[in-house]
């Protein structure tokens, strides 16, 4: 498939913005990289995609394929099976928006992988206290009949930035003891994965990240301590504060 030609009137997505003159996608793959026993990083994006290219260019062991669909769990299927990798072989996932990835963080995941049954994923452990939701402009009076509600509002890690929505109210404080908040990369044996996955697709279940498809299919995937600069570049004042780490 030919490179398709930048269009002048398309707006550049986040991963290709740059933080300390360089795209984030390049130092997200860069990131990857740094560690010898990963032998290609494949790139999965759109088909029409007109930036990949300028952006990975000159990167070693670096592949990009024009294979993404619409939805995360999509590309990540279609990037396995345009892989070529066997079922026994382990791949990692990684998020474009997550360039602050240490060595040491991937280091850690790959030595907790390599000797496991199902594979794992990067996350940390949720120090703040969390609060559950109402929904907006719901008054206190309906507190009470939310906090009987099992988790209803309640979203960790992927809550709208504070100045982009409307205040609301408390319904309930969650207990925080045994949650993580999920990072990448996610890692898993090809095969284990690509059929958890279409599993997913066939039955019509949500899947956020890769290790959501492994525990509908009946996996448990460990918990690897990952790291606080790995965090994932969504809101525009995550820029400033990526810049900072990186």
């Amino acid at each position: 498939m030919g490179v398709p030609t930048p269009a002048a009137t398309a707006p550049l997505p986040k991963q290709y913005r740059l933080l300390r003159g360089q795209p984030m996608l390049r130092l997200a793959v860069t990131a990857l990289l740094a560690d010898p026993r990963i032998r290609e990083v494949r790139v999965a994006v759109a088909p029409d995609d007109p930036w990949a290219a300028q952006a990975l260019a000159g990167l070693p062991r670096t592949v990009l394929r024009y294979c993404g669909a619409s939805t995360r769990a999509g590309t990540v299927a279609n990037a396995l099976a345009d892989s070529g990798a066997g079922p026994e072989d382990w791949v990692l996932v990684h998020d474009a928006a997550r360039p602050g990835l240490p060595a040491d963080a991937l280091a850690r995941l790959i030595d907790a992988c390599l000797g496991d049954a199902v594979g794992g994923l990067l996350a940390l452990p949720v120090a703040d206290t969390v609060k559950g939701a109402l929904p907006p402009g719901a008054g206190a009076a309906s507190g009470a009949a939310l906090n009987q509600a099992s988790n209803s509002g309640l979203a960790l890690g992927s809550a709208p930035a504070p100045a982009l929505v409307p205040a609301c109210r408390v319904a309930r404080t969650v207990d925080r003891d045994g949650l993580w908040l999920a990072q990448t990369p996610q890692m898993f044996r090809a095969g284990m994965l690509a059929a958890a996955l279409h599993s997913a697709a066939r039955d019509g279940v949500p899947v956020t990240d890769e290790a959501s498809a492994l525990e509908a299919a009946g996996h448990a995937p460990l918990l690897v301590p990952g790291a606080l600069r790995n965090f994932k570049v969504t809101w525009p004042d995550d820029f400033d504060l990526m810049e900072k780490w990186l």
